[in-house]
């Protein structure tokens, strides 16, 4: 997959949250990192095996029905509220915000997501293209321990502290205290994704053509040997961030 090509140096590509695409009915709010749906642009097709990046606000009691996927790993983080899963595969489950949920589709799989509570909820939904396609489907959901100023593993084929994945990245979770700063783990693929869920950090040790601050909504995409960012600074006291390692 070609990464997008809409950069200003070759080992960056930033995507302010504002420039996402959007999509919007009566029950769900959607923003998309990447091309999806309707919306298409060759320029943004994803980073890497990292496909999709959707930031979704679903109403009480609304949903998706049942649909199908297939050859693709489909990782849900919830962050606020809750979401009723369930699938062809039999597993029924509710994702309660601080949960983190992987879907292997793998040769096929049907699966319905419905909020039915009494309150919005709001998750990211994450499609990583499998290393080979035709696996069998599998399902795994854990709560993540979040706690300040500690990277947490959430995915990694090769961590036993970390979900399971077919594919060889890394996915870590970090919750930074205002004023607090953290240094970046190490990343044992050649590219890296950061995702703000909330808040806004400052950046140091990269190049002069690196994003120096990202808020809420906020993607950047950096090859880590060649943008050379060391250090995280939080200047909210919400900051809540994704980190991917992406072979």
């Amino acid at each position: 997959m070609t990464p997008p090509s809409n950069t200003c140096h070759p080992s960056l590509v930033f995507r302010p949250a504002q420039e996402r695409f959007h999509s919007a009915n009566n029950w769900l709010e959607s923003w998309h990192s990447f091309s999806f749906a309707g919306h298409h642009d060759p320029n943004w097709m994803g980073f890497g095996p990292l496909r999709v990046i959707n930031d979704d606000t679903i109403s009480a009691g609304r949903g998706f029905g049942m649909h199908s996927h297939h050859d693709m790993e489909i990782i849900t983080v919830m962050i606020e509220g809750e979401l009723q899963h369930q699938d062809s595969a039999k597993n029924h489950s509710v994702i309660q915000a601080g949960d983190v949920q992987r879907m292997s589709a793998g040769t096929g799989i049907m699966h319905s997501e419905i909020n039915q509570s009494e309150q919005t909820c709001r998750l990211l939904q994450i499609w990583i293209e499998p290393s080979q396609q035709g696996l069998e489907p599998a399902y795994e959901q854990r709560t993540i321990a979040l706690t300040d100023q500690e990277w947490i593993p959430v995915l990694d084929p090769n961590n036993s502290e970390a979900m399971a994945i077919a594919r060889p990245i890394q996915l870590w979770r970090l919750r930074l205290a205002q004023g607090k700063s953290i240094q970046l783990p190490k990343l044992a693929y050649p590219k890296a994704w950061i995702q703000m869920i909330n808040g806004a950090i400052s950046i140091s040790g990269g190049t002069a053509a690196s994003p120096s601050n990202l808020c809420q909504g906020d993607g950047l995409g950096f090859h880590p040997t060649q943008a050379k960012m060391s250090q995280i600074h939080s200047s909210s006291n919400q900051t809540d961030l994704l980190l991917f390692g992406l072979s």
